[in-house]
């Protein structure tokens, strides 16, 4: 059954998601649930007033790929300016459109695809339009949890701060992925925290750089599971690649024949 499914999706319904008319119908439906979720749920923001004082000035917005379900209303409320950072793979463009219906323009690439162009391009943006930037920090995929480079080079080329985001809930659905992905369900409560602004320094280099990095994922990770704590849910590792994940998945259902 699962093979006819799986056969079915590849010879339907993906070829379908490619119609650009298709997608903007299918984000605008993810939209309006999004939306829907969100204003039907309570809400516990944490440090969220400090959204406001970035409306004018550049900041690298940092966020594990799990946890951007419910982030874009955050800063669509916010009023702020921004890019976010888009895989070219199919998924990441019609996230990417998403995204711009919540004023959120795309840049697209990734640290494996296309990185210096979007280093470039990103950096051109902050400085000349003078907003923010978005950046899934384990994305496009994986592995989960693990803080890559491309946000701390948009910071030191800018000297604009990295700000930790991520949002919990306490009735959460977690898709079948290598980032385990958190969809809250209805009517209940999303709770969001912005993290303190951390500086990079321009001259940082070598080790010192990875010494940052790690110390910027501990945050981020410890940010993470303190939220999921307050709602009782089960602690999340870091975790596999998307390939090593979909290997292991294959390995699992084998070994239950």
């Amino acid at each position: 059954m699962y093979k006819f499914l799986r056969k079915l999706w590849k010879g339907f319904w993906e070829p379908v998601l490619h119609n650009d008319i298709i997608q903007w119908i299918v984000v605008g439906v993810l939209a309006i649930l999004t939306w829907f979720i969100f204003l039907t749920s309570r809400h516990k923001f944490i440090n969220t007033k400090s959204l406001k004082n970035y409306r004018k000035k550049p900041v690298v917005f940092v966020f594990f790929h799990g946890r951007c379900a419910m982030l874009s209303p955050v800063i669509k409320s916010a009023r702020i300016k921004s890019y976010c950072v888009a895989s070219r793979h199919k998924d990441g463009r019609m996230m990417a459109r998403l995204q711009r219906l919540f004023g959120l323009r795309a840049i697209y690439g990734s640290t494996s695809d296309g990185a210096v162009a979007v280093l470039r391009e990103g950096v051109r943006k902050m400085k000349e339009e003078n907003v923010s930037m978005c950046v899934p920090v384990d994305g496009p995929s994986g592995p989960s949890l693990h803080l890559q480079d491309g946000a701390l080079y948009f910071a030191r080329m800018t000297g604009a701060p990295i700000v930790p985001v991520c949002f919990s809930c306490s009735r959460p659905i977690y898709m079948d992925r290598w980032d385990k992905f958190m969809i809250p369900k209805l009517f209940g409560t999303i709770s969001c925290r912005i993290g303190e602004p951390i500086y990079i320094d321009p001259k940082l280099r070598g080790e010192e750089f990875e010494k940052k990095r790690a110390e910027i994922e501990k945050i981020m990770v410890k940010q993470l599971h303190e939220m999921d704590a307050e709602f009782n849910l089960p602690k999340i590792e870091s975790g596999l690649n998307s390939t090593e994940y979909r290997k292991h998945a294959r390995e699992k259902k084998e070994k239950g024949r």
